[in-house]
């Protein structure tokens, strides 16, 4: 793959690079099987903002032996930001606003006019697994591991996972999921929908690879149309899904007869 821009963040523990269309975001912290830190949270936020407008398609992977084991325990048993006892001493409008910060990292990911894929290997625990649940597309090496365990902290995921987990799987194995910490290998991923693939280990760059040029090679802003349609669908009556459908139908075709404004 040919680099057009990059941008190496070595020390806070993500970098990034762009070719043509497509951004690749690696967390590199693999010595601590890349946990992560509010360093990690603020960089993923600046590359939010940096990624230029002709971007359409962001993979997320982690370098070494997994995608992210999580939140960095000494970070959060600490004396920083993230530290439990220091946002436990805020007050709860300062907690909260704190945690909004947090969220700003994940968030972006499924943002209308980008499509994001997470490329998993190895665990995917607690914070790992809620940036790839943000993510809209996730391919899984046959040897990933979920694992949503901040219960085992006595803590609530609260970095976007949620509502997502809910939609793919639905209130009850979500609960089951979130209450247990349990892990949950890549052939169940799969069969619970949380995987849209699952390949052996060394195949997990080339179905990337090949996912990303099918997204490529469909129109971008029917892409984005199509995306905002689905994720919205959930909230929608049958009668607005359709006026949706209209809606963004006639946006098409005026823009693909030029009569657009």
């Amino acid at each position: 793959m040919t680099t057009d821009s990059a941008d190496r963040a070595g020390d806070a523990g993500v970098r990034w690079e762009q070719a043509g269309p497509v951004a690749t975001v690696t967390l590199c912290r693999p010595d601590v099987l890349n946990a992560q830190t509010p360093a990690m949270w603020s960089e993923l936020e600046n590359i939010s903002r940096k990624l230029p407008g002709d971007v359409r398609v962001v993979i997320l992977r982690g370098e070494g032996r997994a995608f992210s084991a999580g939140l960095d325990l000494s970070v959060a048993r600490g004396t920083g930001d993230a530290a439990l006892a220091q946002l436990a001493r805020l007050s709860p409008e300062e907690c909260a606003e704190r945690i909004a910060g947090f969220q700003a990292a994940f968030t972006w990911l499924r943002r209308p006019s980008l499509l994001t894929i997470a490329a998993v290997h190895g665990h995917a625990i607690g914070a790992g697994f809620q940036l790839a649940l943000n993510c809209d597309l996730r391919i899984l090496a046959d040897d990933a591991r979920f694992s949503m365990a901040e219960v085992t902290l006595g803590l609530v995921p609260d970095l976007g996972g949620t509502k997502r987990l809910t939609e793919l799987v639905g209130y009850a194995r979500a609960l089951e999921i979130c209450v247990t910490g349990r892990r949950i290998a890549a052939d169940e991923a799969a069969r619970l929908g949380l995987a849209t693939a699952v390949v052996p280990g060394a195949e997990l760059d080339g179905a990337v690879a090949d996912l990303t040029a099918a997204v490529l090679s469909a129109d971008g802003a029917a892409v984005a149309e199509i995306k905002a349609l689905l994720a919205g669908a959930a909230d929608r009556t049958y009668d607005e899904q359709d006026r949706a459908e209209r809606e963004a139908q006639t946006r098409r075709l005026r823009d693909l007869a030029g009569t657009g404004e």
